[in-house]
Parts: structure tokens; sequence; C-alpha cells
């Protein structure tokens, strides 16, 4: 008769276990932050991108173990530079940056004076600095005076798997209204930016407004406004000065596609047993493997949000995937999905009854007889 005890049933594997598994068990996880949530918003679709963000791999480690690293992140020099505004910015106590916000977004509001807040939000671990943000701005909108929270942490609910974030800053109004800031290290000339640096910081501030009204739901007389407020420097100096940016738009777009993503569980159940996208622990081959056994859904805008971008457009080209060619033209294809497909239905020898097909092929035809009419012009 054995001495030993009689086995217990396998216990089931959590979540949180499968995610470490796939990042390997002794790889802490990357935190999600603002920008990497909103690139995953802009391309719900993507599976890969989901899954692999939301089990904290680390991509760019993962593109380089692949073979196709990417350069993404500020400079060295610029991330300094970035750093020294943001402190001059929120220098004495935080009195320029409340008073750009009550100049900018609530002039009808008493001036912040020298007793506006700046609560202490030390904490231990994310989860535990988020819980003190949230205390934080409880105190802060009943006791009706400015406060400035200075890089305070916000959680949200991604895919099923919780994400912290920690914007620049948080101002809680007298009546209030709490209201992202965003600190940039980019000029605004003549009180203009960069479109396209804007566009980006909105996106950003979305995210970080989203994260806040679910905490602003749970208390009374709080409001979340949808006006942030952009710091910058003016002009050429390093002076600080702000514009109100409205990201109601934004805010609707990032909501409806954070709820069209797969959750991770979900993605995470349909991969085989014993797959990991640890560089540490697997070789070159085995990543390739692990990788396209989630979809991905690349899209040349990919390039300038994600790390794995050219190994995904790699992939595209190699299988002939019309995605590589930009979603508009992948829209316009319709069921043709290869640039096979696309010139084989042109040619005439594609399924007569798909009227995208019927459409490339009279285009074809349309073509070729201009050509052919222009060349007997030229004759």
């Amino acid at each position: 008769m054995s001495s030993y005890p009689p086995s217990s049933p396998a216990q089931p594997t959590t979540l949180r276990q499968r995610l470490a598994g796939l990042r390997g068990p002794a790889v802490p996880p990357r935190p999600l932050d603002a920008r990497a949530l909103a690139a995953l918003a802009a391309n719900p679709g993507c599976g890969r991108r989901a899954l692999l963000d939301g089990a904290g791999v680390d991509k760019n480690a993962l593109a380089t173990a692949l073979g196709s690293p990417a350069a993404f992140g500020q400079s060295q020099f610029a991330i300094v530079r970035g750093n020294s505004f943001e402190a001059k910015v929120k220098g004495d106590g935080g009195a320029e940056l409340l008073r750009l916000v009550h100049a900018h977004l609530d002039p009808a509001a008493e001036p912040p004076g020298a007793g506006a807040h700046v609560p202490d939000l030390t904490a231990a671990g994310p989860e535990g600095r988020s819980a003190r943000t949230a205390l934080a701005l409880r105190e802060a909108t009943a006791a009706k005076a400015w406060t400035l929270l200075d890089h305070p942490m916000l959680a949200l609910e991604v895919a099923g798997s919780p994400a912290y974030l920690e914007p620049d800053a948080v101002v809680v109004h007298p009546d209030g209204r709490w209201t992202v800031v965003e600190i940039k290290s980019f000029p605004m000339i003549d009180g203009a930016a960069d479109a396209a640096k804007v566009g980006a910081a909105a996106r950003q501030a979305a995210v970080y407004v989203l994260a806040l009204e679910k905490t602003a739901g749970k208390l009374a007389g709080a409001e979340v406004g949808h006006t942030v407020l952009l710091v910058c420097p003016k002009d050429f100096s390093n002076l600080p000065t702000a514009s109100p940016v409205d990201i109601r738009r934004e805010r609707s777009v990032t909501r409806r596609q954070l709820d069209r993503l797969t959750r991770v569980e979900e993605l995470a159940a349909a991969l085989p047993e014993g797959i990991s996208f640890d560089p540490a622990t697997r070789t070159a081959e085995e990543l390739v493997e692990a990788v396209s056994a989630v979809d991905a859904a690349y899209a040349p805008e990919c390039l300038a949000a994600c790390e794995l971008a050219f190994h995904c457009r790699d992939r595209a080209r190699t299988t002939g995937a019309v995605t590589a060619l930009g979603r508009s033209v992948r829209g316009e294809l319709g069921a043709l999905t290869t640039v096979e497909e696309a010139l084989a239905a042109a040619s005439g020898a594609g399924c007569a009854e798909d009227p995208t097909a019927a459409a490339l092929h009279r285009a074809a035809r349309l073509r070729a007889e201009a050509l052919e009419s222009a060349a007997g012009v030229g004759a």
C-alpha cells in the first residue's frame, strides 16, 4: 500500500497564470500606457496586438528576436528636455499650471491661490497608487477647492485585462469638474502646434478621460471635462503656454474601438498549450510559429505605432495580402484578400457573380481601351 497521499485533481489554470506563461514566468509584465491603448484602439481587429499587450509581452524584445526590430520612443535628449519642461510647468506647487487651467478653462471661478492642494499620491504598486488616486479625487471633490494631482494612477479595463495609466496631471476645479492636462515638449508657435502631434495627444488624453469617468461615476458631484488642456513651450522658448483641446470625438471613437476588442482570455484560450513569446527561452523559429498562431490585422499605419509592424508587413507581403496596400484598398476589394486574387479578377478569371471582381474586370478593360486609344493618337 502506498504511503503517498492520493494525488489531487489538476487545478485549472487561471488567466493570470496563462498570461504569465505566454510572456515567460520570470518576465515581469510590461504595463499598458495611454499611447499603446490609443494605438490598440486604432486597430481593434488585431488580435495579435491585443493578446501581446494584454499579456504584458515586451514587443520590442520580441521583434528583435524575430529579426525585425523597430526603433520606437523618444531620443534621450527629447526625454530630458520634456522632463525639464514638465518640472518647470509644475514648479512652485503647480502655480503656473493651475493658472493656465483657470485662464483657459474656468475663468469665472475663483483664481487658484497659495492654498491649492497638491496631495501626496505615493503608494505601493499600481493597485495601491490607483486606490490612493481615487481617494484623493474623492477628497478634492468634497473640498470644493483647486487641487492638482501630479502623475495620478488611473485604472481601466481593456479586453478583460486591467491597465494602469499615468497622465501628466489631473486638476480638480472648485465645482467638482476634473480636467486632464497633457504636457508636451513640442512647441506651440503663434498659438498653434503641429496638427499630427496635437491629434496624438488628444487620443492619449481620451484614454485618460475614459479611465477617469469610471471613478467619477461613483462620486456625487464629480464630472470629467471633455476639454483637456494641452501645455507646450511657447514659440521657441521654454515658457509654457496652453490651448484647450476638445476630445469628445476621440473619446467616442476610442470607447467604441476598445469595446470591440476581443477579450484576452478568448485569444489565450485559442492558442496551443505550451506556446510562449519569451525570447529568452524560445528560438527564433519557435517565436515565429507562436506569433503566427495569433491573427493580425496589419495596415501601413501600424509602422508608426507597433513594434511588430515590420514583421507583420513582411508576412503580409510574403502571402500577398492586400492589407499591405492599406485599409482603404482592403475595404474596396471586399472578399478578394490577396493581390493574386485581385489580379485574377481584373483579368476576368474571377467569380462572375462577385460584384467586386466584375468591377475590377470592367476597370481593367476600360484602362486597356484608354491606353490603346492614347497609343493610336500618339501614332
